[in-house]
């Protein structure tokens, strides 16, 4: 999906992941629960954006309700590791200055997502990880929590079913391993921002990092040119650096964000990766492919708001 509105004023966009989501897969229950915290998602940002609030708020605001909810791979609800721990990643990058802040492998920061915020905003470094991490978001007061916080049945029983595949050599689900989320806005004085937050894949070895920390490839933000939050296979996002190969694509190239975005999606898979990605461009526009069968995603612009979970499903914002 492409959207075009030069000048159009603010807009979020937001993702929770992207893999093999099936209608159906989901009883009608859990689809709705789900689609009801995408919107809430959506809420939180764009309640600051339609305020004349700064891009840079209204992301933080959209990826803590995400990370909140157990629905998404991130925070509460994040996937396992093969120690049946948890490591979460986050970041996020204002667009206006190109600073930037990350964290990595945390088990007990609540919101990782603030703590990104509170590494760009409060320390002279990018990204900090572990231990260092926790101690520094703990001398910040952010919130901590045993780490029994973040687990849920479901993602118990992936890590289970992971793991027996693994030892049978049987077939693997996309649902199963993968997710992230993330969100990427234009305010009303159109600067941009990006966020992501993820808890990686089911049965990473203790230690992975992925994408979402690293700004490039996992989260871009740059006023001249986009606003990037990736979800799918890590590795290769990262092989490919696959925000800034866009952000590239367009200042460099001048190619248009739809065309930039579908080549970019197109090295993705011939990288052997899977997933998608929501950007939102300087003019407004905004895209949200996905080279899986689903991806959970929303936009809000001009008041309305749409989320969509299936490949099929249209998002009429």
């Amino acid at each position: 999906m492409t959207t075009k509105h030069p000048d159009a004023g603010p807009v979020l966009l937001i993702h929770g992941g992207a893999g093999a989501i099936q209608k159906g897969e989901a009883t009608p229950e859990r689809e709705a629960a789900i689609r009801k915290d995408l919107t809430r998602s959506l809420d939180a940002g764009w309640a600051i954006l339609a305020a004349g609030g700064p891009a840079l708020d209204a992301v933080e605001a959209a990826v803590r309700v995400m990370e909140d909810s157990p629905f998404f791979n991130a925070g509460h609800g994040a996937a396992l590791t093969s120690e049946g721990t948890i490591e979460h990643d986050s970041s996020i990058m204002d667009g206006r200055t190109r600073a930037a802040g990350a964290v990595s492998g945390t088990s007990r920061i609540r919101n990782p997502v603030s703590a990104a915020r509170a590494v760009m905003e409060r320390t002279p470094h990018v990204m900090l990880t572990a231990a260092g991490a926790e101690q520094f978001a703990r001398e910040q007061g952010l919130p901590l929590v045993a780490p029994w916080y973040f687990f849920t049945p479901e993602r118990l029983q992936a890590l289970e079913r992971v793991q027996a595949a693994r030892r049978t050599a049987a077939a693997t689900t996309e649902k199963d391993r993968h997710g992230t989320v993330g969100a990427v806005a234009r305010d009303a004085a159109g600067h941009l921002a990006a966020a992501t937050s993820t808890g990686g894949y089911a049965d990473k070895m203790p230690g992975r990092v992925g994408d979402t920390p690293i700004i490039g490839a996992g989260t871009y933000a740059h006023d001249a040119t986009i606003a990037f939050s990736g979800t799918g296979h890590g590795e290769s996002f990262i092989k490919g650096v696959l925000g800034h190969r866009i952000a590239c694509l367009v200042e460099l190239k001048g190619m248009s964000l739809a065309d930039a975005s579908r080549q970019a999606l197109d090295e993705l898979a011939a990288l052997g990766g899977s997933g998608g990605f929501i950007v939102v461009g300087a003019d407004g526009t905004a895209v949200l492919p996905h080279n899986t069968p689903g991806m959970y995603r929303g936009i809000a612009r001009g008041g309305r708001k749409a989320v969509a979970i299936f490949g099929d499903d249209v998002l009429d914002a």
